[in-house]
């Protein structure tokens, strides 16, 4: 078989050679195509369900919601386990997959399940899928803000809810269609609705309730069709208009007539342009902004699509409405370009030190560079590999890849194959003279037979020392599975072009016998060497000895080594998880947020400071305002008062910074790091320790048991027991008794206090392509006020009111903050992380001083 390819490819030396460049113009039309990121993907299949209800609390949650999603799911094929969390008006189910599954496949199993749900949960809950992201998938951040002192044309300030119309309605749409795009995300700001709020002294000075405003709104504020008649060989289409066009004509709408005279909205309610609720905000350098994320499609170059998506987003910024611009603030393609950077460093300094080393060692020119066109060729043959297997350009791909053993079979028969050649002149009169083509072929096909096997032999033993990597699965697999994969492929790729390429290029170059001669180099090599072989080979049982005394006493030393899974790559950057009081609201949190980031500014190497607080429209993230994700952008060394300082003293300097500072408790991560964590396991610190049980207060009990058992242990930062209780809730709790004397149910109590408080959505406001909710409920001053709460005129079947506080009385309690379930099971988890030492010694201490310190009673366990 290979004396076959050998003596093909000799004979054929042309259409080898042909072949050769057309697989490396292949490999070129690849490059671009190649996924480029930092790092490989390591997040598993998994599909994330939402489902917002508002008004409801954790608890409720969990019974009417998450729960009935989870036995859905149940069974499904591929489906490995679930968690989920369930907090004040969102359950976030999250189903994760064997990594066989296709993750398309998924999300049609669980949007069939959904399906069969959805009778099971509470009337107008609609669970929605997440994107079709990853860890790796949120590439791009950026900020709309108003520039300093920048107003409208009338002189008005630019106010949050602008930013956010100009963001939802026209930056939005345009970075949707970006190729590559598959959602773009926004926190902070307001969303614009229409508000009507109604006064309830006017609703009971003429009789009305909350509903005839609602269903006034419904049936006065829509356009109909009536079809078509036909008038004198045309079509005219019968059209009934009645949709508000300005605010002024909602006011106009009729609620009912009195003495001839129309009563309207206008009449009974104040209508404004109104904030819509929100549960999460963005800061930026110490002031409010409004952010958006850009999440990457899976599969996608995550270079490219940066790069295209702030491209697209300069452009936009020149229709932006004046005053009004949008600044990335995140950029993974600058975190890409360092890492290729370095990789492109390592890997051409490594190729032009094995061209120096061959140059030197072989002392011919032509051998030297044939034997050097192996490295980019067998490159072009491993890129195209890598996209056929779906294998992404990264740190770990390429950084292991070695040309020094690319080149070794190459290197043995260009040796032999020179060898051979200076020994094909017989004479001194023929040194010069060509060789016969027939001749020079045959002697090319003899000293490659001769050593094509031990070349080849070596090849597959170097090939063989990856293939137990494959057997490596989950997180573990998707870190190393790309490395061996493309070591494996260019192994194979210089291999092949070792039987073929190089024989068929030497029968072509070398034309005349060579002489064989030594380099300066090679000749002081021998004269070293052979004593020392002398030597070795008679007191070969001394060095036996003494190899045997070294291995033991490496190995000793091997097993005081620490561990981890794999070194953390540098992003540059900073992510600080702040975590406050549970119940904190979001207005608290955001100034809480703007002293701390005021803070953080003063240190002489960071550029920027942002954050996200709470959670975004689309809750990849499901986090309360009490929660804020901050990322914390260095500048460049080059601009540090001290360029070598350690990035971790950073990090410790910021939290000795940060400490003083009231109502906060910090993680210190990086922003891949934190997202890979959170999609992984559920948390975003390096460790986990997870409780299970069904009580919670003793979910609790057993976290805080565990946070003092291990808060000395070596190394141990940012210890945090997950914050499961502690949200402050005023419970309206029905007097049935009453309730049965006023003859009123319970639900039409509820239906209007929802009303008043939360708002009914009424409509839809159309201006442009702009659409606005038409929401009913009480003015901002009069929800926040307790009085007024009491006080809320309650409709009764007989049409008289009375105020709320005949009917209930109000009860401040504290409730459940959020609820954490895995595979059906409650879980509370203490986190942290590690400095200064191996994460594997780390765990280790951990799981002795829990094992030692904190018993768990039946029917709990404890997971890391």
């Amino acid at each position: 078989m290979l004396e076959s390819i050998l003596r093909f490819s000799i004979k054929r030396k042309f259409l080898v050679l042909v072949m050769v460049m057309a697989v490396a113009g292949l490999g070129i039309w690849n490059f671009t195509k190649l996924p480029i990121d930092a790092v490989p993907d390591i997040t598993n299949v998994q599909v994330m369900i939402n489902t917002e209800a508002a008004g409801y609390t954790p608890l409720e949650i969990e019974q009417r919601v998450t729960f009935p999603l989870e036995t859905a799911l149940a069974g499904l094929p591929g489906l490995t386990y679930t968690r989920s969390v369930s907090r004040y008006g969102l359950s976030q189910v999250v189903a994760i997959f064997s990594d066989e599954t296709d993750v398309y496949f998924a999300r049609q199993l669980v949007n069939e399940r959904l399906s069969a749900a959805r009778s099971e949960l509470p009337t107008g809950l609609e669970p929605q899928l997440g994107p079709i992201a990853t860890g790796l998938g949120e590439i791009f951040m950026f900020t709309v803000d108003a520039e300093p002192d920048a107003t409208h044309a009338d002189g008005s300030p630019i106010t949050p809810m602008d930013l956010r119309t100009v963001h939802d309605w026209t930056i939005r749409p345009q970075l949707m269609r970006v190729p590559g795009v598959v959602e773009v995300n926004p926190i902070g700001g307001f969303e614009r609705e229409i508000l009507i709020a109604f006064k309830p002294e006017k609703l009971l000075a003429f009789g009305l309730t909350q509903a005839d405003v609602v269903d006034a709104i419904a049936s006065n504020n829509q356009n109909q069709g009536a079809g078509f008649i036909e008038q004198n060989g045309a079509q005219w289409l019968l059209r009934i208009p009645g949709q508000a066009e300005d605010i002024a004509a909602i006011g106009r709408i009729p609620l009912k007539s009195t003495k001839g005279s129309a009563l309207t909205i206008k009449d009974v309610a104040d209508i404004e342009n109104g904030q819509g609720l929100r549960t999460g905000a963005a800061t930026q350098n110490g002031r409010e902004v409004v952010m958006s994320t850009v999440f990457m499609l899976i599969g996608e170059n995550s270079r490219t699509v940066a790069h295209t998506v702030g491209e697209k987003l300069k452009e936009i910024n020149a229709s932006l409405p004046e005053g009004i611009v949008a600044t990335a603030v995140y950029d993974r393609t600058k975190l890409v370009d360092k890492t290729l950077q370095t990789v492109q460093t390592n890997l051409l300094e490594g190729a032009l030190l094995v061209i120096v080393v061959l140059f030197v060692l072989l002392g011919n020119f032509r051998a030297a560079f044939l034997t050097a066109l192996v490295i980019p060729f067998a490159m072009l043959m491993t890129i195209t590999g890598m996209v056929q297997t779906r294998v992404s350009a990264n740190l770990m791909s390429l950084g292991a890849l070695d040309f020094g053993l690319l080149v070794d079979g190459a290197i043995i028969i260009v040796e032999n194959c020179l060898r051979r050649l200076s020994q094909s002149a017989p004479s001194s009169d023929q040194e010069h003279a060509p060789l016969p083509l027939r001749e020079r072929m045959e002697l090319v096909f003899d000293a490659t037979r001769e050593v094509i096997r031990p070349a080849l032999f070596g090849v597959f033993i170097i090939t063989a020392v990856y293939l137990p990597i494959f057997a490596l699965e989950g997180v573990e697999g998707k870190m190393f599975h790309p490395m061996a994969i493309t070591v494996v492929i260019a192994l194979l790729s210089a291999m092949l072009l070792s039987v073929t390429f190089v024989p068929a290029t030497i029968a072509l170059l070398f034309k005349k016998p060579v002489k064989e001669k030594h380099s300066a180099l090679i000749r002081g090599a021998g004269v070293l060497y052979r004593p020392a072989l002398s030597w070795v080979l008679k007191g070969r049982w001394i060095v036996v000895l003494a190899a045997s005394l070294m291995v033991v006493v490496f190995g000793y030393q091997a097993t005081r080594l620490g561990s981890e899974f794999a070194p953390n790559l540098d992003e540059g950057d900073i992510a600080m998880h702040a975590l406050r009081i549970p119940g904190t609201s979001l207005s608290q949190a955001i100034a809480l947020q703007e002293t701390l980031e005021n803070k953080i500014k003063q240190m002489p190497e960071v550029e920027r400071v942002f954050a996200k607080i709470g959670t975004a429209d689309v809750a990849t993230d499901a986090v309360p305002p009490s929660v804020a994700d901050n990322f914390i952008i260095l500048k460049s060394r080059e601009q540090w008062p001290d360029p070598d300082k350690p990035k971790e003293l950073i990090v410790e300097e910021l939290a000795a910074l940060v400490a003083p500072i009231p109502g906060n408790r910090y993680e210190f991560l990086q922003p891949i790091q934190m997202r890979f964590n959170e999609l992984l396991a559920g948390v975003r610190a390096e460790l986990a320790i997870k409780v299970f049980g069904d009580d919670f207060d003793i979910l609790t009990g057993l976290g805080a048991e565990i946070e003092s058992a291990i808060s000395q242990i070596e190394g141990i930062a940012d210890i945090q027991v997950e914050q499961t209780t502690g949200l402050p809730m005023l419970n309206i709790v029905p007097d049935h008794q009453k309730l049965m004397q006023h003859d009123i149910s319970l639900g039409d109590v509820q239906s209007q206090v929802a009303t008043a408080m939360g708002g009914t959505v009424a409509g839809k406001f159309y201006q442009g392509d702009v659409r606005s909710d038409i929401v009913v409920r009480l003015g901002e001053s009069r929800r926040q006020d307790i009085d007024a709460l009491n006080y809320l005129p309650i409709t009764l079947p007989d049409g008289h009111s009375i105020p709320l506080q005949e009917l209930v009385s109000l009860e401040l309690v504290s409730g459940a903050n959020q609820i954490n379930r895995e595979n059906g099971k409650r879980r509370v988890v203490v986190t942290a992380n590690v400095r200064g030492r191996d994460l594997g010694s780390f765990v280790a201490d951990i799981q002795q001083a829990v094992a030692e310190k904190v018993e768990i009673p039946a029917g709990y366990w404890v997971e890391y």
